[in-house]
């Protein structure tokens, strides 16, 4: 079994034992949601063939249409103008980090490596993904389409140049690189988010609680419960000023 393979069966089981759901929550997801997309993945690679477009394009369900769907799902999903703004920065940063590396940096003999390439570049643009998309909407985001646009310049060049190399997007389906930077670039930022919360010692959000992929104020309700223990007597500043969102704020990293 491919390391891929072994990747989607480990997020499954994290999410099936429930150590995914505030993952999940920040990425518009239910866990059957995700559980259902994770077996889509996993059956259309072993089920349904590379679909050809041209002689020399064509592409997987598994491993391009459905995290493509997903990103852009999830690209609508992001309600501030900012964090979609950082995930197309973070997809193009992406893709031609990868197409950089893989054209001027790695050998064009793979085998003089001593680690696959295949497993370097979800690697290296899942590091970027987060870089530059921030959130873990952003970080998906960026790594999936960032993977495709790097398929997307050398299909470019290779028709500029007249070369009839083919191209694959997500040709190997559930291992293929879209999705493996993809769950890396998720992963890369959850830890890193983790890490930044206990370092300041605490969410930046103390006056918010998450429901439903938001952060929603509890100022409110924390002012009801403080008259409900004062006897309605309570004095606050600007007891008029509210979020510009309207109470309704989405990842602020």
């Amino acid at each position: 079994m491919s390391g891929g393979m072994i990747l989607l069966i480990v997020v499954a089981l994290l999410i099936l034992a429930g150590l995914g759901h505030r993952v999940l929550d920040r990425l518009r997801l239910s866990d059957s949601a995700a559980l259902a997309i994770l077996v889509a993945i996993a059956l259309s690679t072993v089920f349904i063939p590379n679909i050809k477009l041209t002689d020399s394009i064509s592409f997987n369900v598994g491993g391009f249409a459905i995290p493509m769907a997903l990103a852009i799902y999830l690209f609508i999903k992001a309600e501030t103008r900012k964090e979609k703004m950082r995930s197309i920065i973070g997809a193009l940063g992406t893709g031609v980090a990868i197409y950089l590396m893989q054209r001027f940096i790695l050998p064009a003999d793979p085998k003089s490596l001593p680690i696959d390439p295949n497993k370097v570049y979800p690697i290296v643009g899942a590091i970027i993904a987060y870089a530059l998309g921030r959130s873990r909407r952003g970080a998906f985001i960026a790594g999936v389409v960032g993977v495709v646009i790097s398929d997307l310049i050398q299909l470019i060049l290779n028709s500029i140049n007249n070369i009839p190399s083919p191209t694959h997007f997500g040709g190997a389906g559930g291992v293929d690189t879209t999705i493996i930077t993809g769950i890396f670039a998720v992963l890369i930022a959850e830890i890193v988010g983790e890490a930044r919360e206990k370092a300041q010692g605490g969410t930046e959000k103390k006056d918010m609680k998450f429901d439903k992929g938001h952060f929603v104020s509890t100022l409110g309700e924390n002012r009801e419960e403080e008259e409900d223990q004062t006897g309605g007597e309570l004095n606050i500043e600007n007891e008029d000023k509210s979020d510009e969102t309207g109470g309704d704020i989405d990842e602020k990293e």
